[in-house]
């Protein structure tokens, strides 16, 4: 029986942000669990919508012989710190070399992971396996849709998948592909790898893969495979990220070496082929209060895209509750914003109470500034609850001490969901679990870039993207990359990079 050596080590990394990831936003157990070694693994990830876990069902099935390393991820940030990199990858090495040998080694990565003495942290991260169990074994393992693909990464992995939908539903589906893909390595046989990189960036408010032209490319994938090519995928690429290798990026595998690489060249050509399709309309925070309010029936989800805590955003800017508030919204909910403090102040005074605070803005981002202003405490939570939507399925939460917000104003009627840990707000329940209920609501303002979409688009009368500030910025012409290499256009359609 073949010995299957699993784990995970994940994290997105936007190098324009201003907080680094420690070891301890590794340890945390927020959405996903937080660091866990050896056997406990197994448990910790049953049920959720991960790649790791996928791959774990499906090699059960089979009665492999699975031998737990480690699992761990951190909420985009900015770097993660050389500390935390080494300490878990001198974890994950120790157990490589003392639970071995190994026949193949699984690992569900992210592909855009950054550290602050590495610009890539997956490829740093298989050389450092390869230098473990060697060249001869198949080392395999999963990416997200955001993943920055290096050639490293390319050469040092037997196969990768990659997750095909924005949001990400399939990530446990990705796992399950990609030990077929193993099985056939074990087997003996030779899976050859096909590699294109695109000549732009695309912003993730592009990259929601319901809308064209993105949808048309995973249904290409989809077909090349149903002519029995072994694996195709496309990475859509983490733009604030700045390193030599950021973009979209297609792979693929098959016996057939040329037809491998045919295939990888299919997908981006027809990628470079739609440039000018990929839609990023951005509007106002006034903009978008404004027509929100127009419509006949609620509610309508206005996306704070550039304050996506799940992009590196700091969850905690005010621009658009500052929008609400100007124009006199009625029936709206903001959710989530990272302010400890506040909810620390909240829990203190106890429901039904007023008071006079400085909400958010505190990260210490130029130009951003708290909202200040007189609050009345409607609701006190503890940030425990359950996901219901598809994407974070099974998965219970830890946000700390939580809080709903009412802006004491005749003018307006605004509330303001309050957590002590940053969290997309990509579930329904972030409302739920503290007493909104989403479907009530004229104005629902969600701090996501497109991760919303899966559990708020069914209730949703109308969405809007708003261009309100934040540390995840969806044009990426106003991001400084100095490390980008050279003749990269900044958008689809825009400017090419210049290494000055």
């Amino acid at each position: 029986m073949a010995r299957i050596a699993v784990g995970g080590f994940q994290h997105e990394t936007n190098t324009f942000a201003s907080t680094n990831a420690t070891f301890a936003d590794f340890e945390i157990h927020d959405a996903w669990p937080g660091l866990t070694r050896g056997a406990e693994l197994f448990e910790a990830v049953s049920g959720l919508n991960l790649g790791l876990q996928g791959f774990i069902n499906s090699a059960r099935t089979d009665e492999y012989d699975l031998v737990p390393l480690l699992w761990c991820s951190a909420e985009p940030s900015s770097y993660v710190t050389e500390d935390a990199f080494e300490r878990i990858m001198a974890m994950l090495v120790e157990d490589l070399e003392n639970k071995g040998p190994f026949d193949a080694v699984f690992l569900d990565l992210h592909g855009a992971m950054v550290a602050e003495h590495t610009q890539d942290g997956e490829g740093e991260t298989l050389e450092r396996v390869r230098h473990v169990v060697g060249l001869d074994i198949p080392v395999v393992n999963t990416l997200d849709l955001h993943a920055n693909i290096t050639e490293r990464m390319v050469a040092l992995s037997s196969a990768m998948t990659i997750y095909r939908t924005y949001p990400h539903v399939d990530m446990e589906i990705t796992g399950e592909r990609c030990y077929r893909l193993l099985t056939r390595l074990l087997a003996g046989e030779t899976l050859y790898k096909g590699f294109a990189r695109s000549p732009f960036l695309v912003p993730l408010s592009a990259q929601w893969t319901d809308a064209q032209p993105n949808r048309s490319f995973y249904d290409r994938i989809v077909g090349q495979e149903l002519q029995g090519l072994a694996n195709s995928d496309l990475a859509l690429g983490f733009p604030p990220a700045d390193i030599l290798e950021c973009g979209p990026a297609s792979v693929a595998y098959d016996p057939d070496s040329l037809r491998a690489q045919e295939a990888a060249d299919q997908i981006m050509d027809a990628f470079i082929a739609a440039e000018g399709d990929f839609d990023n309309t951005l509007l106002s925070a006034d903009q978008a209060v404004q027509q929100a309010m127009t419509e006949a029936t609620g509610p309508v989800v206005l996306a704070d895209a550039q304050d996506n805590p799940g992009a590196g955003g700091t969850s905690d800017t005010v621009g658009i509750l500052e929008a609400l508030v100007r124009n006199r919204a009625q029936g709206a909910a903001l959710g989530l914003l990272w302010d400890p403090a506040v909810a620390r102040e909240a829990h203190a005074l106890g429901e039904n109470a007023t008071f006079d605070v400085a909400l958010g803005g505190k990260s210490g981002r130029p130009g951003q500034s708290p909202f200040r202003g007189r609050f009345k405490v409607e609701r006190l939570g503890d940030g425990v609850f359950d996901c219901t939507g598809e994407m974070y399925r099974g998965t219970r939460t830890n946000l700390g001490p939580t809080a709903v917000l009412t802006v004491v104003d005749d003018n307006c009627d605004v509330k303001v969901v309050i957590s002590s840990q940053r969290f997309q707000n990509l579930d329904q329940a972030c409302f739920r679990h503290i007493g909104i209920e989403p479907t009530d609501q004229q104005i629902l303002v969600v701090k996501s870039t497109v991760h919303f979409r899966a559990d708020y688009g069914p209730i949703a009368s109308r969405t809007l993207v708003v261009e309100s500030p934040g540390e995840h910025p969806c044009r990426l012409t106003n991001l400084d990359y100095r490390l980008l290499r050279e003749g990269v256009r900044l958008e689809p359609m825009g400017p090419e990079h210049c290494c000055d």
